[in-house]
């Protein structure tokens, strides 16, 4: 995990309810050594082969059982190190196509799984040929990023070239910031895909999916930007649609040949029936993984951490009722200066916490640039309308300075 990840907390306290010892691989060495003393590595992880030899080093003097991922920015580094180990994860080609959008549309379509059409352009082609050859509307995106960062819809070529241009420089940007020299840096451009979108989270076995949960996505998501706020589970929409989301997800895992490990993906439910967006071989990102409880009070990290291991996980159910999580979207660029209304948010019925995840005095920038939220607001009720209600009407409690 990278020192900025939200899930270092609770996957070390699952580790730590499980009575594992975890050793933290991160970019530098950070409070996180000092909070989990059975070990910690500093790995460089725009370098993941040479970091991979690093932790086979470490194994031969203190074996390890697992490797995983907290997060994105970690995928591809876990599985090349996974994989000399002989550690059961998802293949690195696996995973190297599922973090490569362009690369992961490829496969979809020479497997048959529907999708948009696309095509990839480097950030060096001039905007405006480009602009000619492509359909609209459509969505511009980086190839690597996540978190719909960089992520812009243009409905004609006019809002082609502005859009082009902004995501070239978060491009740029995003591949300086990772040192990563001089690699080869692109735009992919697919066809816009209407409709709902819902996200599912899941489990691999053996090349098998078992769904998790489906979270429903009550705000429309047509752009031009594409910033996530709601997340509801159980999902509302009718059960044979549920079947054919996860029937889909399931064709998507096994079109990458993604085999041991968790799984989160993007479904854009739309006229032409359920298309994929995109998978990540790992869970949930931020602090959404809250939302998850499973018998026993048992966290999704927890689960995780006992599926690497080999423990039997097949019987851990996800508790009844429903639960949802408000990200908090910034709404300008600048300095946070003050949070309001954070207790009468919080005594909204329903709403467990908000957590304000941005320190005052911070800087904040929205998307498309922006990768963080201001926070998250957490609520759990009986029904999927009651955890929205409460999420919607604490948000609307909330005022943010910003300077």
């Amino acid at each position: 995990m990278t020192t900025e990840s939200y899930r270092a907390g609770a996957f070390l306290d699952a580790a730590r309810s499980l009575g594992v010892a975890a050793v933290v691989g991160s970019e530098r060495t950070p409070t996180l050594a000092a909070a989990n003393p059975a070990g910690h590595l500093t790995l460089d992880f725009s370098r993941p082969e040479r970091a991979a030899r690093e932790v086979v080093e470490f194994h031969r003097r203190h074996p390890l059982q697992a490797v995983l991922a907290a997060d994105e920015d970690g995928a591809i580094l876990a599985a090349t190190a996974a994989e000399p180990l002989g550690l059961k994860h998802h293949p690195v080609a696996a995973v190297r196509a599922a973090r490569d959008k362009h690369r992961m549309r490829e496969v979809l379509r020479d497997a048959g799984v529907p999708g948009p059409d696309f095509r990839k352009f480097a950030v060096s082609e001039d905007p405006a040929a480009a602009a000619g050859v492509v359909s609209y509307p459509c969505v511009l995106k980086p190839l690597h990023l996540s978190g719909s960062r960089g992520v812009i819809r243009a409905d004609d070529p006019r809002a082609f070239v502005e859009a082009f241009s902004w995501v070239a420089a978060i491009v740029r940007d995003s591949a300086r910031a990772a040192a990563r020299g001089p690699a080869p840096e692109f735009v992919l451009v697919e066809s816009f895909i209407p409709g709902h979108e819902v996200a599912v989270e899941g489990m691999v076995t053996g090349g098998r999916l078992r769904l998790l949960t489906i979270y429903d996505k009550p705000d429309p998501l047509d752009g031009p930007y594409f910033e996530e706020s709601l997340y509801v589970t159980p999902s509302r929409h009718p059960e044979p649609l549920q079947r054919a989301i996860a029937g889909r997800t399931q064709e998507v895992v096994a079109a990458l040949g993604l085999s041991h490990g968790p799984i989160h993906a993007e479904m854009r439910l739309g006229p032409q029936g359920v298309w994929p967006v995109e998978i990540a071989p790992r869970s949930i990102g931020g602090l959404c993984s809250r939302t998850l409880r499973f018998d026993g009070g048992t966290s999704l990290e927890e689960l995780i951490l006992r599926h690497a291991v080999g423990l039997d996980v097949g019987g851990l159910a996800r508790e009844s009722g429903s639960a949802g999580v408000l990200m908090i979207p910034i709404p300008r660029r600048g300095r946070l200066r003050a949070v309001r209304g954070r207790a009468e948010a919080e005594s909204v019925p329903a709403v467990e916490e908000v957590r304000i995840s941005i320190p005052v005095g911070q800087p904040v920038v929205p998307p498309p640039e922006g990768a963080r939220y201001l926070g998250f607001v957490f609520a759990r009720a009986r029904t999927p309308a009651q955890t929205e209600a409460a999420l919607r009407t604490a948000h609307r409690l909330l005022a943010f300075d910003i300077e």
